[in-house]
């Protein structure tokens, strides 16, 4: 692997050769330790993902951090606020273009499609559109490091919530297709948006793939049972799950049940 860094005191400073989290200070049941902001590229040219909410002083730290090096452009996983707020300002601070698949998030002429590539220096970054956690979402595979930054498609732990811009068969489907590729490819690192870098990208998938499974399972069962209201649901089968996660449980059990023909 190359160079993959995994601090022990939390996701901060984590990544690999060519990709360092900045943790943005926004943590929360939702974003886990925060928003991981991602800086890609070796030399005098970076990439810059999801520059997370707009908080001063986190973005300060990330320009900073940047010193001398030029931002070719600002780069948009998704457009939910935890992870575009701030893109804006950001984009103040470094000169640089913000691109993203939604055109209401991009700031320039550019934007980003399935297939593209980007580039800092000569590193790339290849763009992977993987809709439903929202209908924007997309994932980066860096070559050069075997790493495929997540966004929230993938958490560095826990599941991910399909938000109401999200579709859940969309999201089974990109899951499926973000497993085929980082097995063809020998990804060897997951960087997510939330939480640790994930060093077992296939097994990490397949285990979010066996867990949705389940989770419908459960739910279409609980359904036959007699329960046949979300919070109804959530009760029977989130009992084990801590009470501040039940509304995003309750969203997820909607779009479940629309799934499942059952809304």
């Amino acid at each position: 692997m190359s160079g993959l860094r995994i601090p022990l005191e939390g996701p901060d400073g984590a990544g690999t050769a060519h990709a360092l989290n900045l943790l943005a200070p926004n943590p929360s049941p939702m974003t886990l330790d925060g928003t991981n902001t991602w800086v890609i590229g070796r030399g005098e040219e970076v990439l810059v993902v999801d520059p997370g909410p707009d908080d001063p002083g986190h973005l300060a730290r990330v320009a900073g951090h940047l010193r001398e090096r030029r931002v070719a452009a600002i780069l948009l996983t998704h457009g939910h606020h935890d992870h575009s707020g701030g893109a804006r300002t950001f984009a103040g601070l470094v000169g640089a273009p913000v691109r993203a698949l939604d055109p209401r998030h991009r700031l320039g002429d550019e934007g980003l499609e399935d297939g593209d590539v980007l580039r800092a220096g000569d590193l790339e970054l290849h763009v992977v559109a993987t809709p439903g956690h929202s209908f924007d979402s997309l994932c980066f595979w860096l070559p050069e490091d075997g790493a495929v930054l997540t966004g929230d498609t993938v958490l560095g732990r826990g599941t991910t919530v399909i938000a109401p811009d999200g579709h859940l068969a969309e999201y089974l489907r990109s899951l499926d297709r973000l497993r085929a590729v980082v097995e063809r490819v020998g990804a060897q690192a997951l960087l997510p948006g939330h939480g640790p870098v994930l060093p077992d990208p296939v097994g990490a998938l397949d285990g979010y793939i066996a867990h949705r499974r389940r989770r419908l399972d459960q739910i279409r069962r609980a359904y036959e049972g007699g329960a046949v209201t979300p919070r109804r649901i959530v009760e029977a089968v989130y009992a084990d799950v801590d009470r501040s996660l039940w509304p995003a449980a309750e969203m997820s059990v909607r779009a479940q049940l629309d799934y499942l023909g059952l809304a």
